[in-house]
Parts: C-alpha cells; sequence; structure tokens
C-alpha cells in the first residue's frame, strides 16, 4: 500500500467510525450542516451533466488518455470524505476501503472503476476540473454556459476557500475538537490557506 492509499484509507477510516459512533439525532445535525453543499453540488452535476459528459466521457474515460483522473494524482479534502461518507450507504463506503487495500498497478485514480468514480459525492477538486480541450469545445468567447461556469466557481469558494467562515473549514474543526487529526485536513495543515485564513480573521 502506497503512502496515498494509507492517507485515505485511514483517514475514510476514521470518519466512518465516529460517525457510526454519535447519535441519530448529532448525525442529522450533520447532514442539516451540508444540505447548501449538497445543494450546490446537484447544481454542478446538472450543469457538467448538460455540458460535458458526453465530452469527456468520450475524450477522456473512454479514450483513456486523461490526466485527470492519474494514479494517486487527486487531492481529496478531509472534508471531501466526511460529505461522501455521511451520504453513502455502508456498502459504498467498503468498496472505497476495498479499493484503497488493493495495489494500484495502473495509472488511474485508485478510485476508478469500470463504471466511472466510486464516490458518491466526488472530491471538490475532481469535480470544478474542466480541461483546455472540453473548455474550448463547450464555452465560446460570448457563451452562456461560460458565464454559469464562472459564477459556479465563486460559488465553490464559499465553503471551501478560507478567506472567510467555510464548511471544508468547520467540518475539519469538528473531527479536531473530537480528537482526530488527518494529514488530509488542509485547512489547518496547509501553510497557503493557513496565511489565508490568518489574514482574513479579523472578518471572521
Amino acid at each position: 500500500m502506497s503512502s496515498y492509499q494509507k492517507e485515505q484509507l485511514d483517514t475514510l477510516n476514521m470518519v466512518q467510525r465516529h460517525l457510526e459512533a454519535i447519535s441519530k439525532q448529532e448525525k442529522q445535525r450533520l447532514l442539516s450542516q451540508i444540505s447548501d453543499y449538497l445543494t450546490f453540488r446537484n447544481t454542478v452535476d446538472a450543469f457538467l451533466g448538460e455540458h460535458f459528459e458526453n465530452i469527456c466521457t468520450l475524450k477522456c474515460y473512454q479514450s483513456k488518455v486523461s490526466a485527470c483522473c492519474s494514479r494517486e494524482g487527486i487531492i481529496t479534502f478531509f472534508a471531501d470524505v466526511v460529505v461522501n461518507v455521511l451520504v453513502s450507504e455502508k456498502s459504498e463506503t467498503k468498496a472505497l476501503s476495498e479499493a484503497l487495500i488493493k495495489p494500484n498497478t495502473g495509472f488511474k485514480c485508485i478510485y476508478l472503476d469500470i463504471h466511472g468514480c466510486m464516490w458518491r459525492v466526488k472530491p471538490i477538486i475532481c469535480e470544478m476540473f474542466l480541461c483546455d480541450t472540453a473548455e474550448k469545445a463547450v464555452f465560446s468567447e460570448k457563451s452562456p454556459a461560460r458565464k454559469v461556469w464562472q459564477q459556479i466557481k465563486q460559488r465553490e469558494k464559499q465553503y471551501r476557500w478560507p478567506d472567510q467562515p467555510v464548511l471544508f473549514d468547520e467540518l475539519e474543526t469538528y473531527f479536531i475538537e473530537a480528537g482526530f487529526r488527518s494529514p488530509l485536513m488542509y485547512l489547518h495543515n496547509s501553510p497557503g490557506l493557513l496565511r489565508i485564513k490568518k489574514l482574513a480573521k479579523t472578518n471572521f
């Protein structure tokens, strides 16, 4: 098992154990906390499905030429894991654990199977990535879709970019206060993100 896989597996197991141990009321509170984010993700899914699904499936996934889902190349935030476990069935998280335990001898992301990404709610970095080829195929200079996508990217920052109180930081803090730590807690570990938080602190 690579160090990447170990970090992913340890975090997945940590989150799953804690969420299984808390009360139904506390789990419901967390689900309420992420409800607006899930609505946002549904908006993103609908937009990508309408404008990019055929292009990305044909050009990248089926042709196997994509670099966006490369082996150990994706960044997962701690909050990505929390959100996904909260909304997933046990069978789905079990499948992720089993995938992480196996040696990844291929050139693709360990979370890809024959049906695509195994996450119910994909990591936000993956969801928001559009390659230049795809953008050029869909977005003209004055395309209404381009404007919508720019609005979506601005909204995405409201959940993970810590120049203001954001969901991803709140979820990390919740687990830290419960006694957990993970290298995927980038909003508490990344020097760059910590600098942004420090500069914005007076506005919090």
